[in-house]
C-alpha cells in the first residue's frame, strides 16, 4: 500500500479554507450583541466562533492559495476580521440605541444618579437604561436575531469570498453613515417619555414662577419621577414595533453593503 502524500499547497488550502473563515466569524463574535459582551468569557466565544465555522464550512466555498503568514495572507487575514467586525459593529448600534434612549428617560426624569453595572459593556449606565437593554437583549432572541446574525454571516461568503475586496472605501462610507441610526433610534424610542417629562418640567416651571413659595425641589422631583414611570409603562407596547424596525433596517443595510447595493 502506497503512503498519502499530500503537497504543500493543499495543506495551505485545507488551512486556508478554515482559517479564513474562522477569522471573519471572530470578528463578528467580538463584537456582536449578547455573546460579544464582556459577560461571556473569551473561551466560550471562541468556542463558538469555531463550532459556527465548522456550520457554515460548507458555504463558504474555495479558498484561494495563498500562505497564511505571508504578507497576502496576512492581508486577506485583516480584512476578513474587518468584514465580520462591520457585521458585529452595525448590530451593536441597535442595542447602544435602546441604552442610550434609556439614558435620555433616565436623566429627564431625575434619576441619572441610580446606575448600576452593565454586563454588556462592562460600564456604569443608568437603571432606566439597563431596563432598556434587557427588553432588547429579550427581543432580539424572541425575534431570532442571533439565527439571521449566522444566517448573515454565512451568506457573506458567497457575496464576499474571502480573496474579494469587499470593503472599499464607499462601503465604509456607508458604514459610518448608518452610525445615525443610533441617534435616530434612540430619539424614536425616548420621544414620548421625554416630550412628557418635558411638558411636567413645563408646569413645574409655571407653578413655581406664580407661587414662589411652593419648594419645587420635593415637589417636582416625586411628579417627575412618577409621570416618568407611568409614561414608560403606557409606552411600552411601542417598544417592540420600533426595535423590530430597526433590526430589519440593520440587517436590510447589512445585506447591501456587502452585496454592493444589488
Amino acid at each position: 500500500m502506497e503512503p498519502l502524500t499530500y503537497t504543500t499547497a493543499e495543506i495551505t488550502a485545507w488551512i486556508g479554507g478554515f482559517y479564513w473563515p474562522l477569522v471573519r466569524v471572530a470578528g463578528l463574535m467580538s463584537i456582536a450583541p449578547i455573546i460579544g459582551g464582556k459577560q461571556v468569557p473569551m473561551r466560550i466565544r471562541v468556542g463558538l466562533a469555531v463550532l459556527v465555522t465548522f456550520v457554515i464550512l460548507p458555504f463558504t466555498g474555495s479558498a484561494p492559495a495563498v500562505e497564511p503568514l505571508s504578507a497576502d495572507g496576512v492581508l486577506i487575514t485583516g480584512q476578513q476580521f474587518l468584514i465580520g467586525v462591520a457585521m458585529g459593529f452595525m448590530l451593536q448600534l441597535i442595542f447602544n440605541a435602546v441604552a442610550l434612549a434609556g439614558e435620555n428617560i433616565a436623566m429627564t426624569m431625575g434619576l441619572g444618579f441610580a446606575v448600576m453595572s452593565d454586563p454588556q459593556n462592562g460600564i456604569q449606565v443608568p437603571v432606566v437604561g439597563q431596563f432598556f437593554m434587557i427588553m432588547a437583549t429579550l427581543l432580539f432572541l424572541a425575534l431570532n436575531g442571533h439565527h439571521a446574525a449566522l444566517q448573515m454571516v454565512a451568506d457573506s461568503f458567497h457575496y464576499l469570498p474571502v480573496a474579494t475586496i469587499g470593503m472599499g472605501s464607499e462601503v465604509l462610507w456607508q458604514l459610518l453613515e448608518w452610525a445615525g441610526v443610533l441617534f435616530r433610534g434612540a430619539v424614536s424610542i425616548a420621544l414620548p417619555a421625554v416630550t412628557a417629562l418635558l411638558t411636567v418640567n413645563l408646569v413645574m416651571g409655571v407653578m413655581t414662577r406664580a407661587a414662589p413659595q411652593l419648594n419645587i425641589f420635593s415637589v417636582g422631583f416625586p411628579v417627575t419621577m412618577t409621570v416618568g414611570f407611568v409614561v414608560i409603562l403606557v409606552s411600552l407596547p411601542v417598544f417592540m414595533p420600533i426595535f423590530e424596525r430597526l433590526m430589519s433596517d440593520t440587517f436590510g443595510t447589512i445585506a447591501t453593503l456587502f452585496t454592493g447595493g444589488q
